[in-house]
C-alpha cells in the first residue's frame, strides 16, 4: 500500500497559498490547478477547507468578486498573513539550506 504523505505536505501548500495571496488576490479552483504544476493533487474538499481555516487565522481576508456574471470568492493576505510569510521564508530556507547541505 502506497504511504499517504499529504499531512507531511499541509505546510508547504499553506505557505504557498500564503505566497500567492501576498501577491495577487486567489481563488480556490485556480489555486487547485496553481498547486497541480507543483505536484500536488488537491480536491476542492481538501483545499476550501485549508482556505477558510487561513481566513479564520487571519492570514487571509474573503471578498466576492464578479466573474462573468458569476460571483467569486477571492482571498487576499492580510498584514499579519505577509509578516506570518516573511517569517516563514526564513525558517524555510534555513531548513532547506540544512536539508540540502550534504548534497
Amino acid at each position: 500500500m502506497p504511504v499517504d504523505h499529504k499531512n507531511l505536505y499541509v505546510g508547504l501548500i499553506r505557505l504557498h497559498l500564503l505566497h500567492h495571496a501576498a501577491h495577487d488576490p486567489i481563488f480556490g479552483l485556480g489555486m487547485i490547478h496553481e498547486l497541480a504544476r507543483h505536484g500536488y493533487r488537491l480536491s476542492a474538499g481538501t483545499l476550501y477547507p485549508i482556505l477558510h481555516s487561513l481566513e479564520a487565522g487571519g492570514y487571509l481576508k474573503a471578498s466576492e468578486q464578479l466573474v462573468e456574471g458569476r460571483r467569486r470568492k477571492v482571498y487576499r493576505a492580510t498584514a499579519a498573513g505577509r509578516r506570518s510569510l516573511r517569517e516563514a521564508k526564513a525558517k524555510v530556507q534555513e531548513l532547506f539550506g540544512e536539508m540540502f547541505e550534504d548534497e
